[in-house]
């Protein structure tokens, strides 16, 4: 099983960022997998030197065929302009539509206030509908209350963390399988992040 985080934040540090890493590492206690990461604040660049999918060299490709090749996503973005981030948007334009059919998707986000929360329902949640990704019922959402130096500090916030990935078992039989059975498999090691 391939997973994947993506954070469409174009900062370092970032909220956003620490959110996804969470959430792959909740992924991570339940299956033993190391998850790939796409830091678009790396990533955007390489990525903008295309307009199309087919004027990607061969840095961008490798990005977009990663993207294209996991089972499951964790997207995360800050609220910026009442949606997800522009970067994060060009990254999915260079998606083919047919590649995310049925993958499963954990979405989170943070933002100035609460009431930017509903941009995961609003926005975010569409998109993926878009491609026939499956995206889990809880989403998680943080403000810059919820953190401490970028390390997340709240318990609420942590828990709809654990409830979405809870989620993504019940939605991943086969994931579920080998979460239980993950102490008597060898660990599995996806490959490292590639995006340079």
């Amino acid at each position: 099983m391939n997973v994947l985080g993506i954070s469409g934040s174009v900062k370092q540090p970032s909220r956003t960022a620490r959110i996804v890493s969470d959430v792959l590492a909740s992924i991570e206690t339940r299956t033993g997998l190391s998850a790939e990461t796409i830091d678009l604040a790396v990533a955007a660049p390489i990525l903008f030197r295309a307009l199309r999918a087919d004027q990607l060299d061969e840095a961008g490709r490798r990005i977009i065929d990663t993207v294209e090749g996991a089972d499951v996503l964790v997207v995360g973005s800050p609220v910026y302009r009442a949606s997800y981030t522009g970067a994060l948007k060009h990254l999915f334009d260079l998606v083919d539509f047919r590649a995310l059919q049925g993958k499963r998707v954990v979405l989170a986000a943070t933002g100035g206030t609460p009431l930017h929360g509903l941009m995961l329902e609003h926005q975010f949640r569409p998109l993926f509908g878009f491609f026939g990704a499956v995206t889990v019922p809880t989403t998680i959402y943080a403000v810059e209350a919820d953190f401490t130096d970028y390390t997340l500090s709240n318990p609420a916030v942590e828990a709809r963390i654990e409830r979405a990935v809870a989620e993504l078992f019940d939605l991943l039989p086969a994931a579920a399988v080998a979460a239980n059975n993950h102490h008597q498999a060898p660990r599995a090691v996806l490959r490292e992040a590639v995006v340079n």
